[in-house]
């Protein structure tokens, strides 16, 4: 999700995490099920606005920071 949010494809997916193009793929559809979005882009809106990623610094180039979990009240 974290190389999602940062704009990779698939293909870029696969080669950071050392599987195919297709698995990644696979992978990227799955996300989209779970979070119940309609594309890359709204699936990156949700991850921010539930806090499953964090918003990088602008021009920032580096790794995101460590996903954040939603707190129970």
């Amino acid at each position: 999700l974290r190389l999602l949010a940062r704009g990779r494809s698939n293909r870029q997916i696969g080669e950071e995490l050392f599987i195919s193009g297709k698995t990644a793929s696979v992978h990227v559809s799955n996300i989209l099920a779970k979070l119940g979005a309609a594309g890359r882009t709204e699936a990156v809106a949700i991850a921010h606005r539930t806090g499953l990623v964090a918003p990088e610094s602008e021009g920032s180039g580096g790794p995101a920071d460590t996903p954040r979990r939603p707190t129970s009240a």
